[in-house]
């Protein structure tokens, strides 16, 4: 008798080579149109799916949990952070939940270095100025930028996507500075050129560019606060391409706009309050929608991780890429 076919929600639409081989392994629903799923939609689809493969837009709390019904037991995440999801109520109820790490590291890194090139050479400003009438032709004093060469990058989060960013930023001749949660080995410290602060005060106070690299957890929830952004030098730049929540947004808007910072880099914002208009309206400010693992390669890649981490489940095993509450 054949074994009957895992049910599977997909919340949004994957790519289509992605979709196409869910199809041939689950009994997968899709939506009709790629749009997000409202509160009611994603806790029918948890109450009858075996499977549901979220996005970063769905959050999934205890009180949606609580409505799961009692075939759920994977939750494959379609993306590394799992901030939205509350790992630890289901583990409570038993089920499991995986991401889709590595695969947009490198895209994450090149997209970290495009704002800080970005932001401290004036690229939107040039280019805003090139698509209206305004340009008058080259000046010596026009859109004065700074060079990055013999900068200090300050990278707060130094696992995967920070040790990237660190060896492209040695390529453009920055000296490299961190804060991590855990020292690195000797050896990774000598082959990024990389220099360990204990204290994350002390590195914000002396770093030209910040980027910020770490996961948002309840522990780097507003990490870089009022006080801690007032430690940072006025001609400074801060990069944030992890999670909008790590910075008290509304601190650091104040401070650009008193140019208390010289500029910021933002491919994540809090959407929780949405885009703030004072945000959106600073010339200071490099602003992108979560670009950041936005190549077409990364999202079949992260497609093709999903759905490992769901066979291998079929299967009888753990996923390879399961999330552990006690681990974030």
């Amino acid at each position: 008798m054949p074994t009957k076919r895992l049910s599977v929600v997909v919340t949004r639409r994957l790519p289509e080579r992605v979709e196409a081989r869910m199809q041939e392994l689950f009994d997968v629903t899709l939506g009709p149109e790629d749009r997000p799923m409202d509160r009611t939609e994603l806790a029918e689809a948890m109450r009858t799916a075996d499977v549901i493969v979220p996005n970063l837009r769905d959050r999934i709390d205890r009180a949606l949990i609580a409505q799961a019904g009692p075939n759920l037991r994977l939750i494959a995440n379609f993306g590394a952070g799992v901030d939205h999801i509350d790992v630890a109520t289901c583990r409570e109820r038993g089920i499991l939940v995986s991401n889709t790490p590595d695969v947009v590291t490198d895209d994450t890194a090149d997209m970290t270095m495009a704002l800080i090139l970005s932001v401290t050479r004036r690229i939107p400003e040039g280019l805003a100025l090139m698509q209206g009438e305004g340009w008058q032709g080259w000046s010596p004093g026009a859109l004065l930028g700074g060079r990055i060469a013999g900068r200090r990058l300050g990278i707060l989060g130094m696992g995967r996507i920070g040790q990237a960013v660190a060896r492209r930023a040695n390529a453009f001749g920055m000296q490299v500075h961190y804060h991590n949660r855990k020292r690195l080995r000797p050896e990774t410290e000598t082959e990024l050129g990389a220099t360990y602060w204990e204290s994350l005060d002390q590195m914000v106070a002396r770093v030209d560019v910040l980027s910020i690299n770490c996961p948002h957890t309840p522990s780097t929830f507003h990490l870089m606060n009022a006080r801690r952004l007032k430690l940072m030098k006025p001609e400074a730049v801060i990069v944030n391409t992890s999670r909008g929540e790590v910075i008290d947004e509304h601190a650091l808007t104040r401070m650009l706009q008193a140019e208390e910072i010289a500029g910021a880099g933002l491919d994540v914002v809090d959407y929780s309050d949405g885009i703030s208009a004072d945000l959106r309206a600073l010339r200071n400010v490099v602003l992108l929608p979560h670009m950041g693992s936005a190549t077409r390669e990364g999202r079949a890649e992260m497609g093709e991780k999903v759905i490992i981490n769901i066979k291998t489940f079929a299967d009888g095993h753990r996923p390879p890429d399961q999330v552990f509450a006690g681990l974030l």
